[in-house]
């Protein structure tokens, strides 16, 4: 996808001159200065030199200064070896040796003069190398240029120091990708001691070292190599100020491509595919799970051509999910509404695997010809509660069932805990996590990889509404403790506003309608639109089960239909006869033939059988039925030329039209929640 610029990083751009990434900046190119600074310091040193000798020196005395002078060498020199913070070898000796010579030289200026004509030049000449050494030194710790007057590596000396200061003394960073808004750097951590684990537990410490503001720095661990991680420093102040929502990343493309929900803490764009897995949204009242979470998400959502979204709110109904109601397939906010809803997509998920199946597929693909539901269920503890104890276990069924059928439900609460969602569904869960009250809150809204990286949405409350943490598939492990900020669907000025954004979400769904939509047959059935319609079933999807082979006739074959019917429909006359196939068949006797031959069966043409199937149906159904067996159509296959396996196999396909409301498995029984009629999309 092409770059695209949005409001959030004008927002960014205007307050970057006072984040982080200006200190970062700032402090780089001060290191200029250490290429300086040795000169500086060996000028210092042959001053300081002339000025001892000249202080110290008379034939009397120095021999007593010289050995003085002496011992302060072996001091600076020790104390050099002692605190250099170099971490190789190679530092270590070129530190303590530069001390050392230096005392060298300067004792041997106390003695003789800086004027003598052999040490002068010495001071000149070995002047010159130990600047230059320390020169090629600090340019290789800088790691080259990126062009004139710029750092390629602001974040090795930087993160060093932080990480010194919180006890981590022997590790190095390198500067990867460096941008106006964030540095991605690799940190090397020394061999046998440290892991990225104990890193991310420093993170905090290290942000106060620097110093930057809390909840700069996100790491990750390298796959790799444990013993690296990979860090990036952004600013968090950014993230303060709304970002007004920029308009659908992707209209009229696929649910499996990713949906734009936000921004992350680095401006980068949120990108994020739902497809393939479940979603808990969490957070306290206030912060923005509802209208950041679900909106950002249903927006993008609503825009995809393959896709069905069923949603329910049976505690604040319209409020939240109201404005999208035109772009949604369904949309309930009572507790018959809801349980009935969840009723009607169980029934349909062996249908949907089925036919996957027939295609030899293990689940939903782009193309495959199915249209991706979305289950979203709003305050989902009160659903959860309005369910019976049976009811509650279809459901924990269905949500292992339903995502190889093509479907993702999320769900969305206030706190996960055990009383609030079932620990068998949370397990399944990818985790969206809003500001929260307390850490202790917070652990039931992170996944624990984000909580060991240092994940903390009990910074924000609901004080920052729209800020969230987000561990799902698809999204990157560096990202998983890295803030977003969903996007605003209603600004004045640059404060966030009610009645403008549900302006701004009716008028968006509006332009998405549900009713506009191609729909497969087994969306169409679930699906009820604004006003009590159902979509039209138009795409050519045959969605029956594979026929179960039938014992007593091969109903596909009509060369060999109801051949049965030529033939004695009474029980063996004489079981006392017996014979083999080479014995002669003899004449029956003269007199009253003993047996009784069963009437011919009626025979009907196809439409006949449709038919009086049909009126069966309705039959049952004005005697009060709203639930059959296949044990009551019994009538038609004694009275007529129809089989039993042939009135299962059109149960199925008046199920598969919607005539019927679908199987109930458990009950083995067929459904009826409306006279049964042939529509004209069912024909």
């Amino acid at each position: 996808m092409p770059a695209r610029t949005t409001p959030g990083r004008e927002l960014a751009t205007a307050s970057i001159e006072e984040s982080s990434m200006a200190k970062v900046a700032a402090k780089g190119v001060s290191k200029l200065l250490t290429l300086v600074t040795p000169w500086v310091v060996g000028l210092f040193g042959f001053g300081l030199a002339a000025a001892l000798h000249f202080i110290l020196y008379s034939p009397e005395s120095i021999g007593a200064w010289s050995s003085v002078v002496t011992v302060c060498v072996i001091v600076l020199t020790g104390v050099t070896y002692g605190t250099s913070h170099a971490r190789g070898p190679w530092g270590k000796t070129h530190t303590t040796a530069s001390t050392f010579l230096a005392g060298v030289w300067t004792l041997a200026v106390v003695n003789l003069g800086p004027g003598h004509p052999v040490l002068w030049r010495l001071g000149v000449l070995g002047g010159i190398t130990m600047a230059l050494s320390w020169n090629i030194r600090s340019v290789i710790r800088l790691k080259g240029w990126d062009e004139p007057g710029t750092m390629a590596d602001p974040l090795s000396v930087l993160f060093g120091q932080g990480a010194e200061r919180a006890g981590m003394k022997e590790i190095e960073a390198r500067t990867v990708k460096a941008t106006a808004h964030k540095v991605e750097g690799e940190v090397q951590l020394e061999h046998g001691r440290h892991t990225a684990d104990d890193l991310q537990k420093k993170v905090a410490y290290i942000e106060s070292g620097i110093p930057l503001p809390p909840g700069s720095i996100t790491t990750a661990i390298d796959p790799d190599d444990a013993s690296k991680a990979k860090v990036t420093i952004s600013d968090p102040r950014v993230m303060k100020r709304p970002i007004p929502w920029p308009g659908a990343s992707r209209p009229g493309g696929s649910v499996a491509e990713p949906v734009r929900a936000g921004l992350w803490q680095d401006l980068d764009e949120l990108e994020y595919t739902l497809v393939g897995h479940h979603l808990q949204v969490m957070g306290q009242t206030g912060s923005g799970k509802s209208i950041g979470g679900a909106w950002n998400l249903l927006g993008e959502l609503i825009t995809r051509y393959d896709v069905a979204i069923f949603a329910g709110d049976i505690t604040k109904g319209d409020q939240t999910l109201g404005p999208l109601r035109e772009a949604l397939h369904r949309f309930e906010t009572t507790k018959a509404g809801i349980k009935a809803m969840l009723a009607d997509l169980q029934a349909q998920i062996k249908p949907r695997t089925n036919y996957l199946a027939g295609k030899g597929l293990q689940k939903w693909v782009k193309g495959c010809g199915l249209t991706y539901w979305i289950v979203w269920l709003e305050e989902f503890p009160d659903i959860f509660d309005a369910l019976t104890d049976a009811e509650q276990e279809k459901f924990l069924s269905m949500l292992k069932a339903i995502r190889s059928a093509g479907g993702t439900i999320v769900m969305s609460l206030q706190r996960s805990d055990y009383s609030q969602m079932p620990t068998l569904a949370r397990g399944q869960l990818a985790k969206m996590c809003f500001g929260v009250d307390s850490p202790a809150d917070a652990s039931f809204g992170l996944s624990e990889r984000q909580q060991d990286a240092g994940a903390r949405p009990e910074l924000w409350t609901n004080a920052q509404p729209g800020m969230a943490y987000l561990d799902a598939p698809s999204i990157p492990d560096e990202r998983i403790a890295m803030p977003l900020r969903t996007f605003a669907w209603g600004m004045k000025g640059d404060r966030f506003d009610d009645e403008a954004a549900n302006a701004a979400m009716r008028e968006h769904a509006a332009r998405w309608p549900a009713a506009d939509k191609k729909v497969d047959p087994t969306t169409a059935r679930l699906s009820l639109l604004t006003g009590g319609t159902r979509p039209r079933a138009t795409w050519p999807v045959e969605l029956e089960e594979p026929r179960e082979a039938d014992p007593e006739q091969d109903e596909d074959d009509e060369e060999v239909r109801n051949v049965a019917a030529e033939y004695l429909a009474t029980d063996d006359p004489d079981p006392d006869v017996i014979g083999d196939l080479d014995d002669e068949i003899p004449d029956l006797p003269d007199g009253e033939a003993p047996l009784t031959f069963a009437p011919p069966e009626q025979r009907m043409t196809p439409q006949q059988r449709g038919e009086a199937l049909l009126g069966r149906l309705q039959e049952l159904w004005d005697d009060g039925a709203r639930d059959f067996s296949s044990g009551d159509l019994k009538p038609l296959w004694e009275s007529t030329d129809m089989s039993r396996a042939w009135c299962q196999k059109q149960l199925k396909k008046l199920a598969a039209a919607g005539v019927l409301g679908g199987y109930d498995d458990e009950a083995q029984r067929y459904l009826m929640p409306d006279r049964p009629e042939i529509r004209e999309e069912a024909a």
